[in-house]
């Protein structure tokens, strides 16, 4: 009997060490794996808040762009140029989709131009991140596409000239390494939505209740039917799966500046529940038993410690190219501004010489003008016709003030800037040019517009009267020998923000080959021509916002001068 007893005793002791043995290691296996959890979704919050700075600065970079201002400001040809821009971004940075949006919310250029599905041409002006950028000036907004149907992230930046830059990110990347780092990993915005996850069934389901008018706002704003209910259940403080009832133990990070919350759940069967069975094996096996836990205990140890490292590698790569790309982009540029500069610079040291040999050019109308008034003065003064005198000897002023604007322009030419600009009467321009060439027209039929009274441009008004004389000059030049020499001048004064004035001959027209590199330096057809002229008049349009363009015509040669209304 009294072996009996302690027979009952030693198993009764065995048991209770079991058990005393097994909370333990219960309690101990759960705050390991606790401290586990924390420090896996910290790494797992900064490998996503690293993609997402990755293209933060894009659309800021963007929103300054020349060719974005360009677009915005109708610019003709610019939308072109900056769809090739933005696609080429857009395949270089990994972006899903870049895209140019104007005032009214009307999509103006995208790198998807190309496809059928392409932004170009739709209007977002209902969507949040492009009133709330347009209103405070940036905004993000997660959200199904409503085009491609696929979730995303929208980054969106307002342009000085009241425009917004998108920049649509996917995060397939992410949420693929965090599948293959094990657990189910999602991350939550400000209403507690999951939005990104590493289990696809789970995206758009809600973490904790929500009033039905955050509901409705929430599926508004993600542009989805409804919201899944939550994926788990919560019994007496312990969580399982709602798919497979598994008990999962969850870490949660903190939210970071825009709101968003990581969390990461793990099954507990593979780690507590294991823990347990070797804690009573151990009691039950002796040494046994507690090499096995060891072993079991050293082998989760390495696949974390492998995980740990494999997201720190991640995250690691993720931030060296962050930095590496901010860099390369801020050195181009700088690069960029320097080239454009220089180009600048070159272009107006170029056309110097040309604007030298021209100075003779230009002051020797203005200089023949004055002896055909001053010879026509001394014949008026025998006749006492001294009102008309008086009449010539006003011209002869302008012309010398004209000598001496162009003169002027010459000295600040090959200077950086090209001097003030304002507004302009445009009539007071085609006035100017007729003076300079008044003995030539007399050769040729020319119908001058009618201009509305107060009509205003962006301009310098001597440079914008050196390009209409440059045109005029050429059409005169074209019609010499024509049969029905002819020059027609026509005003396109719609209510928009550019007033074009076209100047049409009815010569002989430019040869293709020529028409081809007409705006190149030393492009001509004449034999006694520089082929600068148009050059450095399209030079002029551009620094003035406008542009200088040949147009189609059904005879002739047809020039477009498109200036800014002022």
């Amino acid at each position: 009997m009294r072996r009996i007893g302690w027979v009952l005793a030693a198993l009764a002791a065995s048991v209770l060490a079991a058990l005393a043995i097994g909370m333990v290691a219960e309690r101990n296996a759960r705050a390991r794996f606790e401290a586990s959890l924390t420090a896996d979704v910290r790494l797992r919050q900064s490998l996503l808040t690293s993609e997402i700075a990755r293209f933060r600065l894009l659309p800021e970079a963007l929103s300054d762009d020349r060719d974005v201002v360009g677009t915005l400001a109708g610019t003709p040809g610019m939308a072109a140029v900056l769809n090739r821009k933005l696609e080429g971004l857009a395949s270089s940075t990994g972006a899903a989709v870049i895209y140019v949006i104007d005032r009214d919310g009307n999509t103006l250029a995208a790198s998807n131009w190309r496809m059928p599905d392409s932004f170009v041409g739709n209007n977002y002006r209902f969507r949040r991140y492009y009133a709330q950028a347009a209103r405070t000036g940036q905004a993000e907004q997660f959200a199904l596409g409503t085009v491609s149907h696929r979730p995303g992230l929208y980054l969106s930046r307002r342009t000085r000239d009241g425009g917004v830059v998108v920049v649509k990110l996917e995060l397939d990347r992410v949420e693929r390494e965090w599948r293959q780092a094990g657990g189910i990993t999602f991350a939550t915005g400000p209403q507690g939505v999951i939005l990104v996850t590493s289990r696809g069934s789970w995206r758009f389901a809600e973490t904790r209740p929500l009033a039905p008018a955050a509901v409705a706002a929430a599926r508004a704003d993600f542009g989805v039917a409804a919201l899944r209910p939550r994926p788990w259940r919560d019994a007496d403080g312990r969580l399982t799966d709602g798919a497979n009832g598994e008990t999962l133990m969850m870490a949660t990070s903190p939210a970071d500046a825009a709101g968003w919350r990581v969390t990461l759940a793990m099954p507990t069967r593979g780690a507590i529940t294991a823990a347990m069975r070797n804690a009573a094996g151990a009691a039950a096996l002796g040494m046994l038993a507690l090499v096995a836990m060891g072993w079991a205990l050293r082998e989760r140890a390495r696949r974390r410690a492998e995980r740990t490292e494999a997201l720190e590698a991640a995250v690691a790569e993720r931030t060296a190219d962050l930095s590496r790309e901010i860099a390369e982009r801020a050195a181009a540029e700088a690069r960029a501004d320097d080239l454009r500069e220089g180009l600048r610079q070159a272009n107006r040291l170029a056309a110097l010489g040309q604007i030298t040999a021209s100075v003779a050019h230009e002051t020797a109308q203005p200089v023949a003008a004055i002896r055909t008034y001053a010879a026509a003065g001394e014949a008026l003064l025998d006749r006492g016709a001294l009102e008309e005198v008086r009449g010539n000897l006003h011209a002869i002023a302008r012309l010398t003030e004209r000598i001496g604007a162009v003169t002027a322009e010459l000295r600040g030419f090959s200077r950086k800037g090209s001097g003030a600009i304002g507004p302009v009467a445009l009539a007071e321009v085609l006035d100017g040019a007729r003076l300079i060439l008044k003995e030539r027209l007399s050769r040729v039929a020319v119908r001058w517009p009618s201009l509305p009274p107060g009509l205003m441009v962006v301009a310098g008004r001597v440079r914008l009267e050196q390009v209409v004389v440059n045109i005029l000059q050429n059409a005169v030049e074209a019609l010499d020998g024509q049969p029905t020499p002819a020059i027609t001048i026509s005003l396109d004064d719609q209510e928009g923000e550019y007033v074009v004035l076209t100047i049409a001959d009815t010569g002989p027209g430019i040869a293709p080959d020529i028409a081809e590199r007409l705006f190149t330096p030393f492009a001509t057809s004449r034999p006694t021509g520089l082929g600068l002229g148009l050059t450095i008049a399209q030079d002029i349009m551009h620094d003035l916002g406008g542009s200088l363009r040949l147009v189609p015509s059904a005879q002739g040669a047809a020039f477009a001068i498109a200036m800014r209304r002022a």
